[in-house]
């Protein structure tokens, strides 16, 4: 089968878009499938373009064995709406201008976010008479009225309706989350065409490994009982309230809050806990994806951070299924929804409601305190990640290519 798949995030970007496609397409060259992905340059989230790379019109290389074609954007940081519309919609432009130029593929994919890219994945397989299909990672543009980036108005509603037009018109939808289904089918959408395929872990990448000593002196966490947040810093996750718990539980000076990544709100949050001399709070830069085992090494438990807004309850962040496989506690705080369910299913980890530092403290010294409790869920954290394996999800995306061919 020949795939061409569409995002704007791509390694060496680590987000986890970028980590997501990458990974599965590793297993479909592997099952002997031929890959194109178009991308742009590699530059998030801070919009500048990685050492090695260039914003040129096309450049192509191959990344064990997919071929990787980026294409000319606008660049730039992952803040401020008109800079960051601008980006997506030269994506769209581009990316299109790419996959009429490319070889014919079997089918054409493209994932959200962002939205634009799906569109220029829907226009492909228009004009070359492809099947597309629709792999939806966050219902945009819901989700970027929950964060407040932009309030309802005839804009919000243009978008929406274009939206639901490109559902009507994909051969299929791969939804990330059984929520995103739900929703889709509660505005009108076929169920037949949607799939559910949750999103999950390589774990040949992610295991148990003791902590790294060299991190854990070079950012003062030897003997310190650490809570872990990787990932982006952005206007989804409500990182304010781990500075709120930081700061109850800072007379404990065995406990340290970890801040991995980067993203809109980080330098926010490092003011945050300049101004409040919250000591107990680490901000390690973002990390290259190889490095990222030894980061989780230095956790002593998974911190999953989201916004308390009901958009985000149907959210279920790929950190869980990289904590699972590396034998750590979760720490969710976030809505009541999907990946709560997980966490319970799997007695992984507690959940907390999002946005109550009060609770979330508590959770934390409870965890700290409770040796066997920690044991316990590593224990289940670690069966359960088998479940959820990068290779399982490639498959599945398969089985969905496969279906609108037939």
């Amino acid at each position: 089968m020949k795939i061409l798949f569409l995002t704007e995030n791509f390694p060496p970007e680590t987000n986890a878009a970028a980590t997501r496609v990458f990974e599965r397409a590793l297993y479909w060259v592997s099952a002997g499938h031929q890959v194109t992905v178009i991308t742009c340059a590699p530059n998030f989230p801070h919009g500048k373009v990685f050492d090695g790379y260039q914003n040129r019109w096309r450049q192509t290389e191959d990344m064990s064995g997919v071929t990787v074609v980026r294409v000319k954007t606008y660049i730039a940081a992952n803040a401020g709406v008109v800079r960051r519309s601008l980006d997506f919609l030269s994506f769209l432009a581009t990316g299109f201008w790419a996959g009429l130029r490319a070889p014919k593929a079997d089918v054409v994919c493209a994932t959200s976010p962002q939205f634009f890219a799906a569109v220029a994945g829907w226009a492909i397989g228009l004009v070359r008479r492809t099947p597309f299909v629709f792999e939806l990672g966050d219902l945009w543009p819901m989700s970027i009225t929950a964060v407040g980036v932009m309030k309802k108005g005839l804009l919000l509603g243009c978008m929406e309706k274009f939206e639901l037009f490109l559902y009507r018109r994909s051969a299929a939808i791969a939804a990330l989350t059984n929520a995103f289904k739900a929703n889709l089918i509660s505005r009108g959408i076929d169920e037949a065409k949607i799939h559910v395929v949750l999103n999950g872990v390589d774990l040949p990448r992610y295991q148990p490994r003791d902590r790294n000593q060299i991190l854990a002196q070079k950012w003062g966490l030897v003997d310190k009982f650490v809570v872990g947040y990787v990932g982006t810093h952005g206007m989804a996750h409500g990182l304010r309230n781990v500075l709120d718990a930081a700061e109850i539980v800072r007379s404990d000076d065995h406990i340290r809050f970890l801040l991995a990544g980067a993203g809109a709100e980080r330098d926010m949050l490092i003011q945050s806990a300049q101004q409040r001399g919250l000591d107990n709070v680490i901000f390690m830069p973002p990390q290259p994806k190889e490095n990222m085992p030894d980061v989780w090494s230095l956790c002593d438990v998974a911190l999953v951070h989201l916004k308390d807004s009901p958009a985000f309850a149907d959210v279920i962040p790929s950190k869980i299924f990289e904590a699972m496989a590396m034998g750590l506690p979760i720490l969710l705080c976030s809505p009541k929804g999907e990946a709560s369910d997980i966490i319970d299913r799997h007695q992984a980890g507690l959940w907390v409601p999002a946005e109550k530092p009060d609770e979330l403290a508590q959770a934390v010294c409870r965890l700290h305190t409770n040796d066997d409790s920690r044991r316990r869920y590593r224990e289940c954290a670690l069966a359960a990640a088998p479940q959820h394996s990068r290779e399982k999800q490639a498959d599945e995306m398969l089985d969905v290519f496969q279906g609108v061919l037939k």
